[in-house]
Parts: structure tokens; C-alpha cells; sequence
């Protein structure tokens, strides 16, 4: 560890910076290891700040499956606040490993965790900060591999340019073949040729070639890490967490995570109990979720649920499900059986009426929904949490009135039960994701979104038990057009960064204007990647090949507008 860092850390940066916890990386059961000893050095890069990154499950079995190696070395390092960019710059420090202070420039190689769209100027300012040239062509023999992986990959275009080769689908067997070809001697062009020719992997120069998902068939083997790292500060999921299946059997035909997971599986019964004890055991959290997309479609979710209850409890251990549907089984099973300490139900109907519900797969009816509210406040729950949709395809006026009526219906059951009944409608604008049914649609536009946002706040702004919020329709305007668009958008993130956007998923540093003057002086009209899309046409992401063909998302596409 370069004493001289640590230091200056400790005696001057740590006094002028929030939460200095984010970057001591002595956390428990974080991993030292000998910097001169290990063959392969790998920095595990998470685009966002510590308490975003450290609760994310997958950073956290990456670590665990590379350092169970002895030749691999793999550390730590997330987007630090612009308080530490600040002393950094100003001691003329680079962006360093939490293990081992390690400038990021002298890893063999840096992986990125791409889970949010929003977070891509956050990749090149760490880039930058890590003296590591961010575009791929102008990286030296002797620069680190760069690549990335995660859901925002499914469309890699947009970055695929400040990427060596990126990674599509489920990491925990390609990870270890990766680690092979990079512990190669061979020269940097060598090696991302032997690593084009396995599954799962795009090499960015390579554009046009045909990517195959890589999946992990049997849950039962993927590497659990029931040693996970505990901050010391607290972090956005502050709990231990148990993934019991991928996949999901509901089809909703806006949800990427649900296609581009599939197929489902599930992990047995007793390994799930037996990881969660020893989780448990092992880190000291009061709370342990079992987490998947749906976790009350589990086939022994209920028995499941009742005996690790049982079994947690002699530790003072509550059990959670944080991804349950909102049916009225599900409400029960969350307070009746689990005795989780929560005082509300979030339910996600996403459109007001049947009619739109059926066209995009939810299937809930409207009394199923107005099941689960009753069951929620019979139990003794106060409030519920609403996630709707807007600018859904075939949307109408009626269909936003039918949203607002349905939450005055959820009021008025609610105040029945109980004086203290609340209801808050979170609003997101649908966005036609890549490797979806509904990918050829278009999305609406900014004014578009502020004015149905309007209508709904005025429609329910008498009903003082109901709360409505909505996400940024400028932000989500450039969601959007990150995730449908092509890699002529790698110069507009270059000029977005010269121009200073960083961390714009923060409300309190986002800056649409420095967004509105890249796309200007690049002389790309962003609105054009939202328009609808014709079938015929090849797509961005086409080249990506997910576990379900595109016939099948044209057939639900066809069965979406039947009627």
C-alpha cells in the first residue's frame, strides 16, 4: 500500500470530504492481497457512488468468484463525489483501488458495471480521473483492457467506443474465461482476439458481428458469496440479500430484465436455506431478502418463506421480499407469515385500465389490485405505493383519468380500514426498451411527459391522502435515448463530459442544458432515436442475441395490438 496515499489520505482529503467511508476499503471480509504475488490484476468498477455499488449483488459475486483464485487480484472502485474529485484533481492524485490504493492505470484490465443508462458520463470522468484514455483506439500496448457488463449492455452502441469488448448476459462462468485470456502474455491485439471468439463477448471493434446472451442454466452452481462485504457506512439496500430464482414467467411487454432473463430458474430449496444462514451468520444485518423479479412466483415460496422465518428468528433476523407482485396472496404472505416490520404495500398496475394493462402484459385486474390494498390494510399497513406508467402506447385522457380513479378507489378502501390510510402515485414515462415486444414504439416527447404529469397533479391535487410524484421527463427523455441508440452517440457522451455532466442520475447534478448543447454542437437531433420504428428495419441492438428470438417479440408485439 503506498504509504505517502494513505497519508494524505487520512491527514488532509479524508477532513474535507462527505462520508470518507467510501473509500477506506478495510470493510469486513474485503480482500488483500499481494500486489507483487498475483499474476492477473482486475479493477471491479461500479460507475456510480459506494452506497449504489455496494448494493449491488453482482459486484458483489464478481469479487467473490475472482478472488477465490489465488493468481487473480481483483479490488474495488466506484465514482467518487465530486468533493473527492475536487481533492483529487487538486493533489494531482488518480482515481484509486479501495483495496490497495492502486491507481486504476496500472490494473490489467478494468470492468464496469453498466446497470444505468444515466450513469455513462460517470465512466469517462473515471476513466479520466484513472489516466486511462477513454476512448479504445488511442489505448497503448501497455493501458489496461477496459470492458463492461450488466443490463445496459443488451444495447452497447452508444459505448461500445470507450470499450475494449463488453460482456453480454450473465457473468459467472464467462468471468473466469475472461480472467484465462487476460492472464494471456500475448500482446493486446492477441488477446482481444482470443477473447472475440468466446460466448457472450463482443469485442467493440468488431461492429456487425452476431452476439450470443451467455446464461447460467443450472442456479444451483453460480458462486454465492456468503462472506459479502459489509460497509461500514450505510448503503442504499442495508441488508444481506439471497437470489432464489432468475427469470420471470409473466411476460410484461415493456420489461427487459423479465426477457432478457429468461429462461425462469430456480435455486432448490435447501441450498437457498442453507446460503441464508450462513449469510446471516457471516455479516450481522438485521434484515435478509430473498430477491428476484417476482418472488412470489417461487414454487415453494410459502414453506420456504415460513421455515427460514423460523429459522432466522432464533438469530433476530427478519426475512423480507422485496419483489412480490402485490396480489392479495402476496400481501399476506409478506405480513401474516414473514412479520416483516413494514407499515405499507407497493403494488406496480402500471396502466389505469384493463384494456392498456392487456396490451402490455401486466397481468393484474383491477380487483386483484383492490385485493392486495384490502389485504394490506386489514393487516394494519397505512399506506401504499402506485407505479404507473405514462406515454404507453394507444395511451388516451381516459386511460389517465382510469389511473386517477383507480387511486381514489385505493384511498377510499384504505380510509375504510384505516384514518391514517396514504397513497403515493409514482409516475414513470415508459420507455421502449431494447429486446422487448414494445421495442419498435416510440416514446414521448419532454413536453409531452411535463404535460401529462400536469393533468394527473391537477386531477387529484383535492385528495390530500394521495401523493403524486414522478421521475425527471428530462432525464428520462435522455434514458431513452441512450438505451435505443446507436454508437454515433459516443461523441455526444465525449462532449456531454468535456462540457462537465457527471453523476446525472443525482436530480442535484443533473443539467439537461449541457445535455441540449452536446447533442447541438455534435449535429445529432436526439429526438430521432424515440420515434417508432418500422419491423423491417435493422436496429442497434440487433446485433445482440438474448435467449428469446426476435420472431417471438414480433409475435407479442402482433398480440399486443390484436384489438
Amino acid at each position: 500500500m503506498p504509504e505517502s496515499l494513505k497519508e494524505t489520505l487520512e491527514n488532509e482529503i479524508f477532513l474535507k470530504v462527505m462520508k470518507p467511508g467510501r473509500y477506506i476499503g478495510t470493510e469486513l471480509h474485503s480482500v488483500h492481497k499481494d500486489w507483487d504475488k498475483t499474476k492477473l490484476k482486475i479493477a471491479l468498477a461500479f460507475p456510480d457512488t459506494y452506497e449504489i455499488g455496494m448494493s449491488n449483488l453482482a459486484i458483489q459475486i464478481i469479487y467473490y468468484i475472482l478472488n477465490q483464485k489465488e493468481d487473480i487480484l481483483c479490488e474495488r472502485v466506484f465514482m467518487p463525489w465530486l468533493d473527492m474529485v475536487k481533492q483529487l484533481e487538486e493533489h494531482r492524485l488518480p482515481l484509486f483501488s479501495l483495496e490497495s490504493l492502486k491507481p486504476l492505470c496500472e490494473f490489467d484490465a478494468v470492468a464496469f458495471s453498466l446497470s444505468h443508462e444515466l450513469s455513462y458520463t460517470n465512466i469517462l470522468k473515471m476513466l479520466e480521473l484513472g489516466k486511462i484514455p477513454l476512448l479504445a483506439k488511442d489505448r497503448k500496448e501497455n493501458d489496461p483492457l477496459i470492458f463492461a457488463g450488466g443490463p445496459c449492455t443488451f444495447n452497447p452502441e452508444p459505448v461500445a467506443d470507450f470499450f475494449d469488448f463488453i460482456v453480454i448476459g450473465e457473468a459467472e462462468e464467462v468471468i473466469l474465461e475472461i480472467a484465462e485470456a487476460l492472464k494471456s502474455n500475448a500482446s493486446r491485439t492477441e488477446r482481444l482476439e482470443a477473447l472475440s471468439h468466446i460466448e457472450g463477448i463482443k469485442v467493440s471493434r468488431d461492429q456487425g458481428t452476431k452476439v450470443k446472451s451467455r446464461i447460467v442454466r443450472d442456479l444451483n452452481q453460480a458462486p454465492v458469496p456468503t462472506k459479502p462485504i459489509v460497509p461500514y457506512i450505510e448503503v442504499i439496500h442495508n441488508r444481506s440479500v439471497i437470489e432464489i430464482m432468475r427469470g420471470c414467467k409473466h411476460g410484461c411487454r415493456f420489461c427487459q430484465a423479465g426477457w432478457t432473463t429468461r429462461p425462469v430458474r430456480e435455486k432448490d430449496r435447501e441450498l437457498i436455506l442453507k446460503q441464508a444462514e450462513e449469510t446471516a451468520k457471516n455479516t450481522g444485518y438485521e434484515d435478509l431478502s430473498l430477491i428476484s423479479l417476482s418472488s412470489s412466483d417461487y414454487r415453494e415460496i410459502e414453506g420456504l418463506a415460513k421455515e427460514l422465518t423460523a429459522k432466522l428468528a432464533k438469530k433476530r433476523v427478519s426475512l423480507s421480499l422485496p419483489s412480490l407482485r402485490g396480489d392479495s396472496f402476496s400481501v399476506k404472505l409478506a405480513k401474516e407469515i414473514l412479520k416483516v416490520r413494514q407499515s405499507g404495500v407497493t403494488i406496480a398496475p402500471e396502466a389505469g385500465t384493463q384494456r392498456l394493462r392487456d396490451l402490455i402484459g401486466k397481468d393484474l385486474s383491477e380487483e386483484d389490485i383492490l385485493n392486495g390494498v384490502k389485504a394490506a390494510f386489514e393487516s394494519g399497513m397505512t399506506s401504499s405505493k402506485l407505479y404507473f406508467m405514462i406515454g404507453l402506447p394507444t395511451e388516451t385522457d381516459e386511460d389517465l383519468i382510469a389511473m386517477c380513479d383507480l387511486t381514489r378507489k385505493i384511498v377510499l378502501l384504505g380510509k375504510g380500514l384505516s384514518k391514517r390510510a396514504h397513497v403515493t402515485l409514482n409516475l414513470s414515462t415508459f420507455i421502449p426498451k431494447a429486446h422487448t415486444p414494445l421495442q419498435w414504439e416510440g416514446q414521448i416527447t419532454v413536453e409531452e411527459t411535463l404535460q401529462k404529469q400536469k393533468n394527473i397533479k391537477e386531477y387529484l391535487k383535492r385528495d390530500k391522502n394521495i401523493e403524486v410524484r414522478w421521475h425527471d421527463a428530462k432525464a428520462s427523455f435522455l434514458e431513452g435515448v441512450f438505451s435505443r441508440g446507436d454508437r454515433k452517440l459516443s461523441a455526444v457522451l465525449l462532449k456531454a463530459h468535456e462540457l462537465g455532466a457527471v453523476l446525472d442520475a443525482w436530480s442535484e447534478h443533473f443539467n439537461f442544458a449541457l445535455w441540449e448543447k452536446a447533442f447541438s454542437e455534435c449535429g445529432i437531433d436526439p429526438s430521432v432515436y424515440l420515434k417508432p420504428r418500422e419491423t423491417s428495419e435493422t436496429l442497434p441492438w440487433d446485433q445482440i442475441s438474448p435467449n428469446v428470438d426476435k420472431e417471438i417479440l414480433l409475435r407479442e408485439k402482433n398480440a399486443a395490438f390484436k384489438n
